[in-house]
């Protein structure tokens, strides 16, 4: 297996002047996703002189959709803009180890953010094999401070170690020891060695330019799907995806515009959702399965409905939103509870005037968790009763949940355990407050927080261990539970606002429609740290008839 360095490998990315047209990638590939932790890391793994895993690279004059890797990465980088016009010139497609690369060319020519990667001259003393030994960090260049040195400079500088150290240090002008310096010059031809001489990059080569070993672009996806099948490399959603990219060049760039769009900054639509409601709407299963996307019928329909199965996603977010409690994606405790209504919208969208208020559904599904665990039968079954009644009827809905063994009901003792960063806070506050969930920007959501702060309650001492010594009387579930939280704007928990500041002085200039509005006792004493039980207990009764359109035996 050939071997390279990793300085060489850079050299060829995105040079299509490079000897055998350059490195790209295929459109089979999956974004980017490491991030800056793991990249990091890997530079750390190099510098440790750790093995560095191999990878798989298709030679090919074919003319086939291929793009850049990234060297200035940001959040919302226009995907249409890395392709390169098709060609049939020579060139390396990055098959496997794609992420490895991309963090090695960012890390070293390029920027996340606009930041670039620094180094700490003076690391390089882990004691644990899991510990950070050399560090690195992406970091602003008005933030650079001794003795972090961005990185790629190190590595490309034509001097010697010895000379690169010295520049440096006399630059910096910092008193040094011995032992220092002897440690800068030491990390810096370490750095040189390792990634200037040493051949720490492994590949394989699939050649299609050999007259006795042409690989057809359907042996390429299948090789690539193999190689990237074990381990947690890729997922199957990212597996299927690829067999879709091979039917239909466009679909990582609509399906990136469309989540873009969809999401809104306030959603999380992903590619896993997409696909399934995909399989669910041409009535193939919501069940995961690579296996079906190499039905070249079924690709071709899914590129084919790909708009009617947008807008049926579309349509559908948008009904949550003007038509219900749900604004956001802390209040959407389970996306799979939407694949039903894409469903019905798309096969009978006339008749969707007819489906009653989905604020019913919605709210009982996810209150109770319907969908959490494994819900693929269940999909499955709603969308086929969907499919038999051409209606979304309630009760029919309903009842082939609970028949899936699934209970709907919600009772007092399930609506306590609501507490503190429960999966369902969010959803139920945004039901109580009826508050929009849609801020200039995210750190003004609105917040969870606790009436009687958990720094008091954590204080409270009582007598109740055998030998007489105190122990915290509270539990943290005790001091979490629903009873103790209430919604705060992102100006009231500010700095300056509630805090720790306990409720008898909170509440004390509150009014009437402010107390009524978070259900607070008007009773004053209960606001006491003292009376805590007691004001948990009154309040519980106050959250329970707010909430008493819910707790019935069964759902209608």
């Amino acid at each position: 297996m050939p071997s390279r360095t990793i300085k060489s490998l850079m050299a060829e990315i995105n040079n299509e002047d490079a000897e055998g047209g350059g490195l790209w990638l295929p459109n089979i590939q999956r974004l980017f996703v490491w991030d800056e932790d793991q990249i990091e890391k890997l530079f750390d793994s190099i510098m440790r002189q750790y093995p560095v895993s191999s990878m798989m690279i298709w030679k090919t004059r074919d003319e086939l959709r291929h793009r850049r890797f990234i060297d200035q990465y940001h959040d919302d980088f226009d995907l249409k803009s890395l392709y390169r016009p098709t060609n049939k010139k020579l060139k390396k497609l990055v098959l496997d180890g794609q992420q490895r690369l991309q963090s090695l060319f960012i890390g070293l020519k390029g920027s996340i953010g606009g930041r670039e990667m620094y180094f700490d001259l003076l690391s390089g003393d882990a004691k644990l094999p899991e510990e950070i030994s050399f560090r690195f960090s992406f970091k602003e260049k008005d933030e650079i401070e001794w003795p972090w040195v961005r990185f790629g400079n190190l590595v490309y500088s034509k001097k010697l170690a010895d000379e690169i150290a010295e520049d440096i240090i006399s630059k910096a002008k910092v008193q040094l020891s011995k032992e220092e310096r002897r440690l800068i010059t030491r990390n810096i031809a370490r750095a040189k060695k390792e990634l200037e001489v040493t051949e720490n990059l492994l590949y394989q080569e699939l050649d299609s330019t050999d007259e006795d070993n042409t690989y057809e672009f359907d042996d390429v996806v299948e090789i690539f799907i193999r190689a990237n099948s074990g381990g947690t490399k890729l997922n199957k959603s990212d597996l299927m995806f690829t067999l879709l990219i091979s039917e239909w060049n466009l679909a990582d760039i609509e399906m990136n515009e469309f989540l873009s769009d969809v999401n809104d900054n306030r959603f999380a639509f992903d590619r896993d959702f997409i696909l399934k409601s995909a399989m669910s709407i041409l009535d193939q299963g919501a069940k995961y399965d690579v296996d079906k996307l190499r039905n070249d019928e079924l690709r071709q329909s899914i590129a084919s409905n790909w708009k009617r199965i947008t807008d049926s996603v579309r349509f559908v977010r948008d009904q949550i939103v003007e038509k219900t409690f749900i604004r956001s994606d802390k209040a959407l405790t389970s996306y799979n509870a939407l694949i039903p209504l894409v469903y019905f919208h798309y096969h009978y969208g006339k008749e969707w005037k007819n489906i009653g208020p989905i604020r019913d559904y919605l709210l009982r599904v996810l209150l109770t968790g319907a969908f959490s665990g494994r819900p693929d039968t269940l999909i499955d079954k709603l969308t086929s009763k969907i499919k038999v009644d051409q209606a979304f009827e309630k009760r029919g809905i309903f009842r082939t949940i609970e028949e899936n063994r699934r209970d709907l009901r919600i009772s007092q003792a399930s609506l306590w355990g609501m507490g503190y960063q429960s999966g369902q806070i969010h959803l139920l506050f945004n039901l109580w407050y009826d508050t929009n969930y849609r801020p200039a920007l995210d750190g003004h959501l609105p917040q969870v927080d606790h009436i009687f702060p958990q720094s008091l309650l954590r204080a409270e001492k009582a007598n109740k261990s055998a030998s007489g010594r105190k122990i915290q009387k509270y539990s943290s579930g005790e001091i979490n539970q629903l009873a103790n939280c209430m919604l705060l704007t992102a100006n009231e928990n500010g700095a300056s606002q509630k805090r720790d500041i306990p409720p008898s002085e909170w509440f004390a200039n509150k009014d009437a429609t402010y107390l009524a509005l978070h259900c607070i006792p008007t009773k004053k004493s209960l606001w006491k740290l003292e009376n805590y039980e007691a004001f948990i207990s009154a309040r519980k009764q106050m959250i329970a008839e707010k909430f008493e359109f819910l707790l019935l035996d069964d759902p209608e």
